[in-house]
C-alpha cells in the first residue's frame, strides 16, 4: 500500500533505526487509519530504546486514541509481530490481536492467522496469562483450540459457580466464531495498547439474539440471587454477593439492555439496584458495592429516566455515607447523557398527578395536596375543608402513618424526576436536540409533571424549513392548531445564541415582567462568540487562561458539571491535566487545560487553553475553533467561565488580608477587572431588578460596578467578583457575606449565588449608618 509522507518517515525510522531519519510528534496526527495498521506491526517489534523507540511511541499513542485499519497483509504482520519475541516478553497483547479482526475492512485472513494464533494460545495458556479471556478465546478460535483454551479460560473465571453469569457469558462466547468473540472482547476489560471501542459495537451486539437473551437472563439471575440474600435463603456476607468476573458480566448485560431500552428493564433494574444498595440487616454495608457501581456506570453510558430514578432511590436507601457521595457523582454524570438519547430522555410516569402537576388525596375529613409552586418546586400541604394546616394532623400521623410517609416519599420522588428532566433539557442545548411536535406534546407539554417545567421555558417550532418561531410554554398558536402535518413539526428549546439582539431583549423582558422563574438560565443565558484573538490562535482559546483558582473547588465543579478529569497534586505526573466534556450527542469534545501550583497558603491551580475535538470515524480529531458549532462552543465556554468565576481566588474577599503577597497582583486585577460574559448577564439582570428595590434611588450601574450611595460613604460593588471599593480613593472593603435581607425580590433564573451576594451587600451598604458589625464599621470609618 502507498504510505503517506508522515508514515514513510516513521517507517524508515522503525526499519532503519541506525540511519538518521528525523521524525516529529506532529507526524502522529497526520497518519491515516491504514498508515496506523501498516506501522503497528513494525512498532510492536521494537523493544530497545533508541531512535526507533520514539517512532514506536508515536504510533502506539495514535493507536490508543484512534481506529487503525488493517489490510490482510498488515493483519498477518501484526500476529507475526506478536509471536516474535514471546519467550523474551513472556506476554503478547491478545486484545490488540482480537481488535485487528474487527478492523480489517476486507475481512480478516483467518487461514493465514491460524498458525501464529496457535503459537500465541499455546504459549499464553502455558504461562497462565489469561488476563483478558474474551480476547484469548477469540484468538483461540482462529487457532482451532477451543477445547484446551476453553478449559483454561473458564477455570480461571467461573469462581466455582456453575450458575455464574460469568460462566453463562463464557458459554455464549464459545458458541461464536472468532469475529463474534472479538466483538465481546471489545466491550470487556482491555489492554492499555488497545484502540478505542468501535463506535458501532453496541449496535452490532444488539443485533445478536443470543447476546440479547443472555443479557435478560443474566440480570434476572442477579436479581434472584439478591432476593434470596434478602430473604435469608443465602447467607449475607458484605460485598461478597458477586465475584469480579460476575460483576463484569452483569455490567455488560445491563449496558446492552439499557442500549436497547428493553421494556422489561425498568422494573427489574429498580428491584436489583434497590436490593444491592442495602444490607438485609441493619448494617451499613452492601451485598456488593462493586455491582452497584458497575450498574451505575452502565447507566452513565446509556441513561434512561427510569434507571436514573432507580439510582436516586438507591441513594436514599443505602446506609453507607461513602456510597451516597459516589452515587451523587455518578447520577450527576448520567443525567446530562439523557440529552443524547432524545427517544428516551423525557419519558416519565405521571405518578397519578393531574393537569398542572397537582395530586389530591382525600383522607377522611382532611385532604393532602401535592402540587408545584410558582418556582416549580413540589410540596405537600394538608387541608381541612378550605383551611390550610401547618402540618399533617396528629390523628392522621397516628392512624395512617404509612399513607403519610408514602406522600412524603412521593414528593421526593417527583422532585427527583423533575431534576433529571431539567438537567437533560439543559444538557441538550449543545446538540440542538429537536423532536417531533407530537412527541414533545405527549411527553413534555401535556405531561402532568413535565409540563410544570415546560411552561417556564421558551420553545421554538419549525414553521417552515429553516424558519423557527418561539413561544413561552405552549406552541399551538404559533404552529396553527388545525394545520396539517402538525405532529411531525420539529420542536426544540430556544437559545439566545440563535436569536437576534432584539429577540433576546424581548424574551428577557417577558420573563422578568411575567415573573417566570425558569428552571435554568435560558432567557438570561450567557452567549460566547468567537473573538478575533481566537481566530488568530485558530485551534485553541486563551480567553480563560492565566487565572489562579482554588483547585479543590475546581475539581469538585468538574464533577458537578459532568467534566471528566484526573486529580492533580504534588506527585509525579500530577502537575498538568485537562478536564474534558463530551457534547452534542457525543460528536464534540471540549478540553480545558490546567496546571497544579505548589502554593504555601493552600492548593491552587492555574488555568490554560481550551481546545475542541470532533469525533470522526470513531476517533477524536482536533478541530479549529471556526469549525466548532456555535452552540457547542458557547456551552463549553460557559462552563469554563463558570469554573473560573466561582473558583478564582478573586472571588475570595479575604485574600488581600491574609498577610501574604503570593498571587496578589492577579487577585487585584481579577477582582476589579473587565467583566466576563457571565457578569455581563448579571449586569443586565440587575438593570431590570433594581427599579423594584426600595434602595433604587441609591443605586447606579456602571460598566463594571453597582455603585451604592450610603449615608457614610459611596461603594462600588464589582459585578464579577462581588468585591467592594469605597470612595473616595477606591479603598478596599472586606465583607465576606452580608445578612440575608428579604427584599421580596423575584429572580428569573436559578442564581449561582453571586447575584444574591451583590444584592445583599447593596442592601446592607445603602443603610451603612445602621451597620453594627465592628469589623465593617472600622473599615468604613477608616
Amino acid at each position: 500500500m502507498q504510505l503517506s509522507p508522515a508514515a514513510q518517515r516513521l517507517h524508515r525510522r522503525l526499519t532503519e533505526p541506525d540511519a538518521d531519519h528525523p521524525v516529529s510528534w506532529e507526524d502522529g496526527p497526520r497518519l491515516s487509519a491504514a498508515d496506523l495498521g501498516a506501522l503497528l506491526p513494525l512498532a510492536y517489534r521494537v523493544t530497545d530504546g533508541g531512535p526507533a523507540f520514539s517512532a514506536r511511541t508515536i504510533v502506539e499513542d495514535e493507536v490508543r486514541q484512534r481506529q487503525p485499519s488493517f489490510s490482510p497483509e498488515s493483519c498477518v504482520a501484526l500476529y507475526e509481530a506478536l509471536v516474535d519475541g514471546l519467550t523474551r516478553r513472556k506476554w503478547a497483547d491478545l486484545c490488540l490481536a482480537a481488535a485487528a479482526l474487527l478492523r480489517c475492512p476486507g475481512g480478516a485472513p483467518t487461514a493465514a492467522l491460524a498458525a501464529p494464533s496457535r503459537t500465541l494460545i499455546e504459549f499464553m495458556a502455558r504461562e497462565g496469562r489469561i488476563e483478558h479471556p474474551d480476547a484469548f478465546l477469540a484468538v483461540a478460535g482462529l487457532a482451532g483450540m477451543d477445547k484446551v483454551a476453553g478449559m483454561d479460560a473458564v477455570a480461571g473465571i467461573m469462581e466455582g459457580r456453575q450458575e455464574s453469569p460469568a460462566a453463562a457469558e463464557r458459554d455464549l462466547v464459545m458458541s461464536l466464531d472468532p469475529a463474534g468473540r472479538a466483538l465481546l472482547a471489545e466491550i470487556g476489560p482491555r489492554s492499555f495498547g488497545s484502540p478505542p471501542e468501535l463506535p458501532d459495537v453496541w449496535e452490532r451486539l444488539a443485533a445478536m439474539p443470543a447476546y440479547v437473551d443472555f443479557a435478560r437472563s443474566t440480570l434476572e439471575a442477579a436479581d434472584a440471587r439478591l432476593a434470596a440474600i434478602h430473604a435469608g435463603e443465602i447467607p449475607y456476607r458484605a460485598d461478597r454477593a458477586f465475584g469480579a468476573a460476575e460483576t463484569g458480566a452483569i455490567g455488560r448485560a445491563a449496558r446492552l439492555a439499557l442500549f436497547r431500552d428493553e421494556p422489561w428493564l425498568p422494573d427489574l433494574l429498580d428491584r436489583l439496584i434497590s436490593r444491592v444498595a442495602v444490607a438485609p440487616t441493619t448494617a451499613k454495608t452492601l451485598p456488593s458495592q462493586a455491582l452497584l457501581y458497575e450498574v451505575a456506570r452502565a447507566v452513565e453510558r446509556f441513561p434512561t429516566p427510569e434507571a436514573i430514578t432507580a439510582l436516586r432511590t438507591a441513594r436514599t436507601l443505602t446506609r453507607h455515607a461513602g456510597v451516597v457521595k459516589q452515587l451523587d457523582r455518578m447520577i450527576r454524570r448520567a443525567e446530562p447523557g439523557l440529552a443524547d438519547r432524545v427517544e428516551v430522555a423525557f419519558r416519565m410516569p405521571d405518578l397519578g398527578f393531574g393537569p398542572g402537576g397537582r395530586l389530591e388525596v382525600p383522607m377522611g375529613e382532611h385532604r393532602a395536596v401535592v402540587a408545584a409552586g410558582e418556582d416549580g418546586e413540589f410540596a405537600l400541604s394538608w387541608w381541612h375543608s378550605d383551611r390550610r394546616l401547618k402540618a399533617a394532623p396528629a390523628a392522621l400521623r397516628k392512624e395512617r402513618p404509612d399513607e403519610v410517609k408514602r406522600l412524603r416519599e412521593l414528593v421526593k420522588q417527583v422532585q427527583r424526576q423533575v431534576r433529571t428532566l431539567v438537567r437533560a433539557l439543559e444538557a441538550g442545548f449543545a446538540g440542538e436536540a429537536a423532536q417531533p411536535y407530537g412527541t414533545w406534546q405527549e411527553q413534555i407539554a401535556a405531561h402532568p409533571i413535565a409540563s410544570t417545567v415546560a411552561a417556564r421555558l421558551i420553545w421554538e417550532a419549525e414553521v417552515a424549513p429553516g424558519e423557527w418561531r418561539a413561544a413561552l410554554g405552549g406552541l399551538k398558536a404559533e404552529l396553527g392548531a388545525g394545520e396539517a402535518g402538525l405532529e411531525s413539526r420539529r420542536v426544540r428549546l430556544w437559545h439566545p445564541a440563535r436569536a437576534t439582539l432584539a429577540e433576546v431583549t424581548g424574551w428577557r423582558e417577558a420573563v422578568a415582567e411575567g415573573r417566570v422563574r425558569q428552571p435554568f438560565k435560558q432567557a438570561f443565558r450567557e452567549v460566547y462568540l468567537l473573538t478575533p484573538a481566537e481566530e488568530r490562535t485558530a485551534v485553541y482559546s486563551n480567553r480563560f487562561a492565566g487565572h489562579i483558582v482554588d483547585y479543590r473547588r475546581l475539581y469538585a465543579m468538574f464533577k458537578a458539571r459532568g467534566w471528566r478529569a484526573d486529580m492533580l497534586g504534588p506527585w509525579d505526573g500530577g502537575v498538568a491535566g485537562q478536564a474534558m466534556r463530551v457534547l452534542a450527542e457525543g460528536q464534540w469534545r471540549a478540553s480545558f487545560y490546567h496546571d497544579y501550583l505548589y502554593d504555601d497558603p493552600g492548593e491552587h491551580a492555574s488555568t490554560d487553553q481550551v481546545r475542541f475535538h470532533r469525533r470522526m470515524g470513531g476517533e477524536w480529531r482536533e478541530a479549529s475553533l471556526a469549525e466548532v458549532p456555535a452552540l457547542v462552543f458557547s456551552e463549553a465556554m460557559r462552563d469554563v467561565d463558570l469554573f473560573v468565576a466561582v473558583t478564582s481566588i478573586a472571588a475570595d474577599p479575604q485574600w488581600a488580608d491574609r498577610g501574604h503577597d503570593r498571587h496578589l497582583g492577579y487577585w487585584q486585577a481579577a477582582s476589579f477587572g473587565e467583566l466576563p460574559p457571565s457578569a455581563e448577564v448579571r449586569r443586565e439582570a440587575l438593570a431590570r431588578l433594581l427599579p423594584r428595590l426600595a434602595i433604587a434611588d441609591r443605586c447606579t450601574l456602571t460598566d463594571r460596578y453597582l455603585v451604592v450611595r450610603g449615608d457614610l460613604r459611596t461603594y462600588k460593588i464589582h459585578l464579577g467578583s462581588a468585591n467592594i471599593l469605597m470612595e473616595p480613593g477606591d479603598v478596599y472593603l472586606c465583607i465576606v457575606s452580608a445578612p440575608d435581607r428579604d427584599a421580596g425580590l423575584f429572580l428569573p433564573f436559578e442564581d449561582d449565588g453571586r447575584l444574591a451576594l451583590i444584592l445583599s451587600k447593596a442592601l446592607l451598604l445603602a443603610e451603612d449608618s445602621r451597620i453594627t458589625d465592628e469589623t465593617i464599621i472600622r473599615q468604613i470609618k477608616g
